[in-house]
């Protein structure tokens, strides 16, 4: 339960007309603890969280919201306010008070709860560059140095990090557009063109490169999401004892991850892959499409300005200004006076070889119906099985035959059905296909057979009841050349 009784009212310091100046006040805190600057070997005790506060209290000593019902005290100097300030944020949970039983000294550490809360007011003023970009990269090396090294925290900080890539998609499109909105209200109360321009390609130096630049190109899910699926199925193909080793370490590291009838590493597995086509189909589109916007509304907003800024001197605004100040009827009667003035009209002609017809793309329709699996009849598969064995079987091509003939005539030029050996159940296949042999003379212009019938029936055969008997002659084919 978050609001316990130590912190009941923990946002309260955050509603007071001096909520602004609080807000500093932790931040500097917090960098004077945790920043690169901070003496890790050093706790602070009173006198110097006040200073820190008074230091930050004069910073943005204009910055006090002024409230109907004033219930906050008056405070003579800054010292005062930070001293009331350190109260407030002991008293409410953000700061706890430790005392040393042997020195009896006092230190005024965050609370964990504190300290989380002011890391993310710290980070919302984006001022500081963060390679959010890498949580991506990190899944893939996560995925790597489980597969290599077995160890199964290696496996949590990629489910963790493809759960940040999500997130981070969300913040950089939730930062574009309210950066697309802050640009237009800017822009309306300075009417500076110079001022918008600045805001603008300053933003997209020193936030678009850095960050969402490389998340667009080097480090796009679509270009490590393959790489990730491919680890994943290594993973899958593993030994029964690696798995097995990594399951039983899950569910003792992470017991309430899922429900405990299904597989702990499947469902790890199976989320971070989920995570990785959210991100890639979903996530990144939707990035870009934000991008697009903020572009092309900055691009607006610069160009009209551009063109205010060069017209200044047109006396369109001062029309404008004087229209705005009649009355209905007065404002009717210059506009009827304008329309007639302008009712002149001029016909122009669009030259044929400006119009280009653009062939449009066919979409190609994907079928996308998901078919369940079906009992297949094991008497209706053995069936298959059977008639595809029968079919290559008895099947006899040309060149079988070919090649049968060729060796039965080995002895001699000319030779009888009847004298045709059959050793094997190729040659017999091959014996009751040889009258086709003449069709064969369309494949060689060098050779060619001659079949003809002899008009005897043979009835005294070992594999058939009857056949006529033919004769097949190799004859040399002499093609007729053509006469001029």
């Amino acid at each position: 339960m978050f609001f316990s009784s130590e912190r009941l009212h923990f946002f309260k310091p955050l509603t007071s007309k001096y909520r602004e100046q609080i807000v500093q006040c932790l931040c500097l805190l917090y960098q004077s603890q945790f920043s690169s600057t901070a003496d890790y070997g050093h706790a602070l005790d009173r006198d110097q969280v006040v200073e820190i506060l008074t230091e930050a209290l004069a910073r943005s000593s204009s910055v006090v919201l002024d409230e109907v019902e004033d219930q906050e005290p008056r405070f003579r100097n800054n010292r005062d306010l930070a001293a009331w300030v350190l109260k407030q944020l002991v008293e409410f949970g953000w700061i706890e008070k430790q005392v040393d039983t042997t020195s009896l000294q006092s230190t005024f550490p965050f609370t964990r709860m504190g300290r989380l809360f002011v890391q993310s007011l710290v980070e919302s003023d984006g001022a500081q560059i963060r390679t959010r970009h890498r949580n991506t990269r990190n899944t893939l090396n996560a995925l790597e140095a489980f597969v290599s090294r077995g160890e199964i925290y290696d496996l949590l900080d990629a489910y963790e990090y493809s759960e940040r890539i999500i997130t981070d998609f969300t913040d950089v499109i939730s930062e574009l557009d309210e950066k697309k909105r802050e640009l237009a209200r800017e822009v309306e109360g300075q009417q500076l063109v110079h001022q918008a321009s600045e805001q603008f390609f300053d933003y997209m130096e020193k936030r678009f490169q850095p960050d969402i630049q490389v998340r667009l190109s080097a480090d796009s899910v679509e270009k490590h999401r393959e790489d990730i699926h491919k680890v994943i199925r290594k993973i899958r193909r593993k030994n029964k004892e690696f798995k097995a080793d990594a399951e039983r370490a899950l569910r003792r590291t992470v017991p309430n991850l899922c429900a405990n009838q299904q597989s702990y590493l499947l469902f790890t597995l199976e989320k971070i892959e989920q995570r990785m086509s959210n991100a890639a189909e979903v996530m990144l589109p939707a990035l870009r499409r934000a991008l697009h916007s903020f572009t092309k509304r900055a691009d607006i907003i610069i160009r009209q300005l551009s063109y205010l800024n060069v017209h200044q001197n047109n006396d369109l605004l001062d029309i404008c200004k004087e229209l705005s100040e009649l009355n209905d009827q007065d404002f009717s009667v210059r506009l009827d006076n304008a329309a007639q003035s302008m009712s002149g009209f001029k016909i122009k002609l669009i030259d044929p070889n400006q119009i280009k017809l653009q062939e449009t793309r066919q979409k190609q329709l994907v079928d996308s119906s998901v078919i369940e699996d079906q009992v297949v009849d094991q008497e209706v598969l053995r069936e298959l099985m059977i008639q595809q064995m029968l079919d290559q079987a008895f099947m006899v091509n040309n060149s079988h035959v070919r090649e049968y003939i060729m060796t039965a005539l080995r002895g001699g030029q000319r030779i009888s059905t009847r004298e045709l050996p059959i050793d094997d159940a190729k040659q017999l296949l091959a014996m009751a296909h040889v009258i086709e042999v003449g069709t064969i003379n369309s494949l060689s212009s060098d050779l060619l057979f001659d079949v003809q019938p002899t008009g005897n029936r043979i009835t005294e055969s070992e594999y058939f009841q009857a056949f006529d008997e033919f004769t097949i002659e190799l004859m040399v084919n002499h093609p007729t050349q053509s006469q001029d």
